[in-house]
């Protein structure tokens, strides 16, 4: 823009120059595009927070698809056109999958074949996954579960420190090839995960029923024998053990963000049984009365399952995770 000089008398030396007067117009512009900038800014943080949130909540709308598996141990016979569903339960140890896994199990068209990436030659490598993944899918992984030739839905389950974070971004893209829909299982009280870990780890080697170590019981006296025991919770650690499960769960939620999920907790399972239902609908298959033999081992208050309950409560007393202290289940 140009600038106004002005010379002040005749014999002056004097120079002013003067800046011209800004368009009202203009500064009126710069606020609304500074206006939307940040209104723009604001919309994608809101947007992104919303879908996580949500995520955690419905499965994603991308239609599941079936397939027509040729498996080359057997003949599917006359269920040859059949069609199946491909899915996989994607899981913490201890929080719940086990007692899941054998409510599916007990539907009579689907067939979930347990954690078979506990096995380490199974997860070595990216190609050995594939392979593993491969026999399943196919129909051709054996357990007590496999229905064979007339599942209407095959998967297994994984949990998320067995190579899938590790080798995630290969593991979405199979998923996605292949059509397989995964349902993600969490605790909401991550602290009554951390007993049921303890504990199940102190009893491999104390084997506290007869001799005999058992993750999972079937009867009220083997669970009570089980929860005798009472672990000692490192209260310095706690917090950050906390934070850490509740990142791991996160980070597994966005690297498969692109997939066909559903999010289930544990706890939604006991309290609301529709929530079965509504796994069955996300699998696409008929929807029937589910049940499990298996017994909940540690129930009641969590006072009554730590050693060190004084000073865990006193740990997350005033803070965010002070919740956890008297939540059930």
């Amino acid at each position: 823009m140009a600038e106004f000089i002005c010379l002040y008398g005749k014999d002056s030396a004097s120079i002013v120059i003067k800046q011209p007067k800004r368009s009202p117009l203009f500064l009126r512009m710069i606020v609304l595009v500074f206006a939307m900038v940040c209104g723009l800014y604001i919309s994608s943080v809101c947007l992104k927070q919303f879908s996580f949130q949500t995520s955690q909540l419905v499965p994603t709308p991308i239609t599941t698809r079936i397939h027509y598996p040729k498996p080359q141990t057997f003949n599917r016979s006359e269920c040859g056109h059949n069609p199946v569903r491909f899915f996989a339960i994607l899981s913490m140890q201890r929080s719940g999958s086990g007692w899941f896994e054998t409510l599916l199990n007990s539907h009579d068209n689907v067939s979930s074949n347990g954690e078979i990436f506990s096995v380490l030659d199974r997860r070595r490598n990216v190609s050995s996954i594939v392979k593993t993944l491969d026999r399943v899918y196919n129909l051709d992984w054996f357990t007590s579960a496999s229905k064979n030739e007339c599942s209407a839905a095959i998967g297994f389950k994984w949990m998320l420190n067995q190579g899938l974070i590790d080798n995630h971004q290969e593991i979405v893209d199979y998923f996605n090839r292949r059509g397989v829909s995964a349902i993600f299982l969490f605790r909401r009280n991550p602290l009554r995960r951390m007993v049921s870990v303890l504990a199940n780890s102190y009893d491999r080697y104390a084997k506290l029923l007869n001799g005999t170590h058992k993750s999972h019981v079937h009867s009220p006296e083997e669970a009570d024998a089980l929860s005798r025991y009472k672990p000692v919770i490192n209260s310095t650690s706690l917090i950050h053990d906390l934070q850490e499960t509740e990142s791991l769960a996160a980070k597994a939620l966005e690297y498969f963000n692109t997939t066909r999920h559903m999010v289930v907790f544990y706890e939604d399972l006991i309290t609301n049984r529709t929530r079965l239902e509504q796994v069955q609908e996300f699998l696409n298959i008929p929807v029937k009365n589910l049940s499990s033999r298996q017994v909940k081992i540690h129930r009641g208050d969590l006072s009554d399952h730590i050693k060190n309950w004084e000073d865990i409560n006193k740990t997350l007393n005033g803070t965010e995770y002070e919740k956890f202290l008297r939540a059930d289940y």
